[in-house]
């Protein structure tokens, strides 16, 4: 029975994987009705002229906020997860819909004994997989699933699971009756080999954009930026959107609440270091019911935090330790027993310094930075001095640099690596990842570790702090009705903030989403004043600025500001071909003098790799390495284009490593390309559908 409560609570939804890329934990609402409903009112929207019930969507978005809630019990339903459960409601159902036509399309039906079958197959649905395999095997239990199948009590259960199955098989049908279209060729596999395994050398001269010269130099007119907005206009598509202006009155929590959940929690200390039976104690008082029996390292909370917990009185079982404020939360903890990790945990300090790795530029600008910062450092500046100035983390950069305790695989491996491997103490680096380059000050290591319980508050406004708040905005609400938006901001001393563009749901700015505001905005005429509108981080009172329903973005300031540095870059790209294809024509022309002559390098390297676009010694340049895998060794190239401008190159030569086995390798990769292939058929096949059907979103 153990199994098929476990399958009761999955009555209502399943998720499951279509071929791994493709509709990821999709969500089925089983025994949904998809006959239609023909009252305008009661529709929730319709997919090819099949409608869709304000029942149907309302029963899939019921099965998918359980489901969260099941998989997420201590987590708060904010507005903003709570648009999100909607939004994947409608998916569901459109896409349930869509699959239900696509049956119907290509003649897909499904026998009992295609069922039966089903059930006896030695790889049978992955619904009977998840719920009847041994975990230990992964082979189905025949005796568990005849159990199940036979008790009267299972009845109404396995006659819903059935339809899963019968979904299930339904679907495979669907993705079988379209894999045939797609093969692999023997050409195919060559070029995945020679992509992958490919070497070329050869020497460049790269030149930026900037060498053409200033903006000034490549005027755009309005009716060139109007020409490449109609040309482009697809790209700009979007949802009916609306701008407003607004006066944002935050809930945030104030000293006294904070103090009141403290007490609340001092209150109950002494009854939870008597407690026999924590489970109990823990899912009734604390706000995170999941926190029985974890073991924690200082990693597992802020630097003050981890300090107040990981002291020598603390470090003893039966200590009750606590209320301890961490990350806007305080945090009752009793230890079990004391514990050494595997691996030690660091803490660390860093300065983040970014740049673009394919910018010759910029790699020299950061190096010269970073010496810059070593020799102070060598000078006697504190290393939390410099991270303030200099550092592009701003989370950090205001402490210091001090990023907290951390395990090794918290962070990405090329700084991990460098941490883990040097003294406490020690300055290292610069090390690059895909974030820049890290000067790093390592701090500290520690492998203590405590097993805990804990009962977990929240810091939340207190009513009295959200009456508070609300009466502030009520009181400029009204002061703006009688004197004008403008004037009660400027009277009131209270700061104007700009929406920017927002949909019907969308979240808007710091207020998060709120169906309170998607009202106001698309019913209100421009100009219009709102009531106060109340979302879970605080109060607003808005004015409604612009609205588009076009379906497009509006060709604004912004828009003219973006499209107008798109045509400068395509006009100095131009320049620059230009300016390169003559020079390259020159009698007795060299890679130096055309570098001397554009203040360049020539840039030499023997290994540059097609599988990735990295150039020794240069950095990474896909679009580059690109152009040089078809051009002819021992001819100068025309110019070709760059992550940021466009270079000359004379290719020397292609080589493959020696000894590589090519036929072995296309015999390994012939399956994985197969499935690949298939999998991206099937994912494109689904998106242009959804693309290219009628889908009317009529929920409210």
């Amino acid at each position: 029975m153990a199994v098929m409560s476990s399958l009761r609570n999955k009555t209502h939804i399943i998720l499951y994987t279509l071929l791994g890329a493709f509709l990821a934990l999709i969500v089925f609402e089983w025994g949904m009705n998809f006959t239609g409903f023909t009252g305008k009112a009661n529709l929730a929207g319709k997919v090819n002229g099949k409608s869709i019930t304000n029942s149907q969507y309302d029963d899939v978005y019921k099965a998918v906020t359980e489901n969260f809630r099941r998989g997420n019990p201590a987590a708060e339903v904010t507005s903003e997860a709570e648009l999100g459960l909607r939004e994947q409601a409608w998916n569901t159902v459109v896409d349930q819909t869509l699959l239900e036509q696509q049956f119907e399309k290509f003649g897909i039906t499904l026998q009992d004994q295609e069922v039966v079958e089903a059930f006896e197959s030695p790889n049978p649905p992955s619904v009977i997989r998840q719920n009847f395999s041994d975990p230990a095997t992964g082979v189905i239990d025949r005796k568990k699933l005849e159990n199940a199948r036979r008790d009267t009590r299972n009845k109404e259960l396995w006659l819903q699971l059935e339809k899963m199955v019968r979904q299930e098989l339904k679907v495979n049908k669907l993705i079988r009756s379209l894999q045939t279209l797609a093969h692999v060729t023997e050409p195919e596999l060559g070029d995945i080999v020679s992509r992958q395994y490919s070497r070329f050398s050869a020497s460049f001269v790269p030149v930026p954009l900037s060498f053409a010269g200033v903006d000034a130099k490549f005027p755009v007119k309005d009716d060139e930026i109007k020409k490449y907005y109609d040309e482009h206009k697809e790209l700009f598509r979007q949802v009916p959107s609306r701008k407003a202006d607004y006066v944002f009155f935050p809930l945030i929590p104030s000293s006294k609440d904070s103090l009141a959940v403290r007490t609340e929690l001092e209150a109950i200390r002494g009854e939870f270091s008597s407690s026999v039976n924590d489970v109990d104690f823990v899912q009734k008082q604390s706000d995170r019911p999941t926190g029985v029996n974890v073991t924690y390292s200082r990693a597992d909370f802020s630097p003050i935090a981890g300090a107040a917990l990981f002291t020598p009185n603390n470090l003893k079982p039966g200590a009750v330790v606590g209320p301890i404020a961490d990350r806007g939360e305080y945090r009752l903890l009793k230890v079990k027993q004391l514990a050494t990790l595997p691996q030690p945990v660091a803490r660390a300090s860093h300065i983040l310094l970014r740049f673009n790795p394919a910018n010759r530029d910029d790699i020299q600008k950061v190096r010269q930075l970073s010496m810059l910062i070593y020799k102070q450092l060598q000078s006697g500046v504190s290393f939390e001095e410099l991270a303030k100035k200099y550092s592009a983390d701003p989370g950090s950069a205001v402490n210091g640099g001090d990023v907290g305790w951390f395990s090794k695989e918290r962070m990405v491996p090329a700084f991990s690596a460098a941490v883990f491997s040097a003294r406490p103490g020690a300055i290292v680096g610069p090390v690059q990842t895909q974030f820049g380059l890290h000067i790093i000050k390592v701090t500290g290591f520690d492998q203590s570790a405590l097993l805990c319980s804990e009962v977990v508050r929240m810091i939340r406004p207190s009513s009295e702090t959200v009456d508070s708040e609300r009466r502030r905005a009520m009181a400029f609400q009204l002061s703006a009705k009688e004197k004008g938006f403008d004037k009660s901001t400027v009277t009131e001393k209270m700061h104007i903030e700009k929406t920017g563009e927002f949909g019907r749901r969308t979240p808007v700015g710091a207020m998060g989403y709120s169906d309170k505001i998607a009202t106001y905005a698309f019913k209100a005429a421009e100009g219009d004043l709102s009531e106060v509108l109340e979302t879970g981080k605080g109060f607003s009172v808005m004015r409604l600025t612009s609205k588009n329903d076009t379906g497009y973005r509006l060709l604004d300031q912004e828009l003219r500001s973006l499209i107008t540095a798109e045509l400068v870059r395509e006009k100095r790209g131009e320049f620059l071909v230009k300016k390169l294809t003559g020079m390259a024509k020159g009698p007795g022309v060299t890679l130096e003098k055309i570098a001397s002559a554009v203040g360049a390098q020539v840039v030499s390297s023997d290994s540059i790799r097609w599988s990735d676009g990295l150039i020794p010694g240069y950095g990474v340049d896909r679009a580059l390495v690109e152009a040089i895998s078809g051009l002819v060794p021992g001819k100068l190239s025309v110019p070709v284009k760059t992550n940021d401008g466009y270079a000359l190159v004379l290719p020397k030569g292609k080589f493959l490593p020696p000894g590589l086995n090519a036929g072995g390798e296309k015999a390994g990769i012939a399956q994985q390309l197969l499935r690949a292939k298939q999998e991206q058929l099937f994912a494109e096949y689904f998106a242009s559908l959804r693309k290219n059907s009628k889908i009317e979103d009529l929920r409210p």
